[in-house]
């Protein structure tokens, strides 16, 4: 039964189209819940009461946090829903992880300055995206080279977090270090186009069906790609993909070591910095939620919380001293 039903999950997940992040991650939390539950067949499964004594298991006794909770539940839901065809119920009075509210990690220009300082090569660019456009780490290794606009200073963010879509700033900073980055991309193009073997890049939601040169042309090819080639899981071809998160993220904490920063800064707390300095320099928070592509301004709003912090907001009564 185990095999055959996740079978079922993984096909009704790659229906939908969802990232091969997504797909393993659902897998693995659908596969846990099917365990927890010591389900043998699929006539076993039960309904609202067994998801909520999982989700209190995940919180009371595993300690996850709110975020992987929430993660666990969209899996559960996800199976009822496209596998199972059952509409699971309402969760809203289980108890949930709680965790506490946490301030985003922000730098300093001067922090900014010093951290770039100590990177190098593709991964000091990537940063520098992430910081002068406010993207996310995976935004960013997936970017391709038709996604940056040089005449309007602009990047693409297609099929973000979220599934969603929007247009971000490029600093003119990095323009001239983006266009030997694509150089060095045509070059690895050139060499691809050469072997036989390889299956041009991958395009998602089967564009390759409609467009059929697409794999194989320049503009479609990742910004950062992988050194070597590797074998794409669901359709067993070989392709050269983007370069893993993990690149970038380890790059930066080495950065943020070399740089005697004292804080603890990730790829992503050069996004939050992006929007607080924007704030910051007088961008309204409209204009902050559409860069970022929040699809809610309350989201946005946590930057103000870190302007209003210190001596932007209070007057200290220390005098003397």
């Amino acid at each position: 039964m185990k095999s055959l039903f996740m079978k079922e999950v993984r096909d009704a997940i790659r229906t939908k189209h969802y990232s091969i992040k997504t797909e393993h991650t659902y897998l693995y939390w659908v596969g846990s819940y099917l365990r927890f539950n010591q389900y043998q067949s699929r006539s076993e499964i039960g309904g609202a009461d067994e998801i909520r004594s999982y989700l209190n298991h995940l919180a009371l006794d595993n300690n996850v946090s709110p975020n992987t909770q929430k993660t666990a539940l969209n899996a559960i839901v996800f199976m009822y829903r496209a596998v199972l065809n059952i509409e699971p119920g309402d969760f809203s009075d289980f108890h949930k992880a709680k965790g506490p509210q946490k301030l985003p990690t922000v730098l300093t220009h001067d922090e900014v300055h010093r951290l770039f300082t100590q990177m190098r090569g593709p991964t000091r660019l990537c940063a520098g995206l992430m910081y002068g456009s406010g993207l996310r780490v995976m935004e960013t290794v997936r970017l391709r080279v038709q996604d940056l606009d040089f005449d309007r200073l602009c990047v693409y963010v297609r099929d973000g977090k979220g599934r969603k879509s929007r247009i971000t700033t490029l600093s003119p900073h990095l323009v001239t270090a983006l266009k030997a980055q694509i150089t060095l991309v045509s070059g690895l193009f050139r060499r691809d186009c050469s072997e036989p073997l390889w299956d041009g890049v991958y395009l998602p939601y089967a564009l390759h069906k409609k467009y059929p040169r697409a794999p194989f042309e320049l503009g479609w090819q990742y910004l950062f790609p992988a050194d070597n080639w590797s074998i794409d899981p669901r359709s067993n071809k070989q392709r050269r993909h983007h370069v893993v998160e993990s690149v970038a993220q380890r790059a930066v904490k080495r950065a943020v070591r070399a740089a005697d920063i004292h804080k603890p800064a990730t790829c992503h707390s050069l996004r939050h910095s992006f929007a607080t300095h924007l704030l910051q320099a007088g961008a309204d928070i409209r204009t902050v939620q559409v860069q970022l592509g929040h699809a809610d301004v309350k989201t946005t709003e946590i930057y103000t919380h870190v302007l209003n912090r210190g001596g932007q907001a209070v007057v200290s009564p220390l005098k003397d001293f």
